[in-house]
């Protein structure tokens, strides 16, 4: 969960309630020898940072949730919401609170941003030329023992000491904080696209040969922007090959999340969807919020990088 994205899309509903809460415009705030109206409340939001982003996403995410949102299941709105959870640990429900949000609220926007990552794989045409792509960024799944640490100098103690001859899976019953892979040792599977592994680990596990164990990894946690510290063994490496065929689901499945990864691609479903719904905007502030999308000749901007 990105903060920017909560507070922006916070915006965005503090403004859908203001222009709909009281059409005579009526005293929203009052105090001793004043008075502040709901016009004036709308009128100053929307002269805030990010309104116009705000609004662009809230029109796009409620688009792509009535045409893909049927796709969304309950399971994948859970899934979603534990792992940023999670990732925030305890910082996550003042987070939550802060942007204005309750767990019901949030995992609508859940909802809404899977429904948009769902409209984008619909729209997804894969040719040759994309899976030879995925192929070369592609490593079947290995086998290995992990152990993530508490503090780089606790990582580097616990290293030295594998360097021993300490037993690798007792050192990661004990140091690991690691919670899903600790009670077995470290053990853990993953491929080149497993996304609970991080990409500073993978790099240097594919290089390992069995039975070799890597140095200290400094991995940068993504949500949080802090550094991790892991040690990995590999039990059973795999090399690809040459045959494509053989990995052809996943590498289909890696082309897609390259595809919708694209900004210009995004662009382009954005712009078609946006025509097929014949949005109409009546308020003049917000007029030309959805432009870089609707007009064919306009070029990507920070726009379409605050939708994704």
């Amino acid at each position: 969960m990105k903060k920017i994205l909560l507070l922006s899309l916070s915006v965005a509903l503090l403004l859908l309630s203001a222009c709909t809460a009281n059409p005579n415009n009526q005293t929203a705030i009052s105090f001793k020898g004043g008075t502040i109206t709901e016009q004036e409340v709308t009128d100053q939001l929307k002269k805030m940072d990010g309104a116009d982003s705000a609004i662009q996403q809230l029109i796009i995410y409620q688009i792509f949730e009535k045409n893909y949102g049927d796709k969304v299941s309950e399971k994948d709105i859970d899934k979603e919401y534990n792992q940023r959870k999670e990732q925030l640990g305890a910082s996550f429900d003042s987070q939550l609170k802060l942007s204005g949000y309750t767990e019901a609220t949030f995992k609508e926007q859940i909802k809404q941003g899977l429904a948009f990552q769902e409209g984008l794989k619909a729209n997804v045409n894969l040719t040759d030329e994309d899976l030879k792509k995925a192929w070369d960024s592609f490593h079947p799944e290995v086998e290995a023992q992990l152990i993530k640490f508490a503090s780089e100098d606790e990582a580097k103690e616990s290293k030295k000491a594998i360097d021993n001859g300490e037993d690798f899976s007792k050192l990661a019953n004990e140091k690991s904080i690691d919670t899903e892979t600790k009670e077995d040792g470290g053990e853990i599977n993953f491929d080149s696209q497993t996304t609970n592994v991080p990409n500073e680990v993978k790099k240097e596990a594919f290089k390992l040969n069995e039975g070799e164990v890597s140095d200290v990894i400094t991995a940068k946690n993504t949500i949080t922007n802090a550094d991790e510290y892991f040690i990995v063994k590999m039990v059973k490496q795999q090399a690809k090959g040459n045959d494509m065929a053989k990995h052809k689901n996943k590498l289909e499945e890696i082309a897609t999340e390259a595809k919708i990864a694209d900004p210009e691609f995004q662009k382009d479903v954005l712009r078609k969807e946006l025509k097929e719904a014949n949005v109409k905007i009546k308020d003049e502030a917000f007029k030309q919020v959805l432009s870089p999308f609707i007009s064919e000749s306009s070029t990507t901007d920070s726009t379409t990088k605050s939708v994704k």
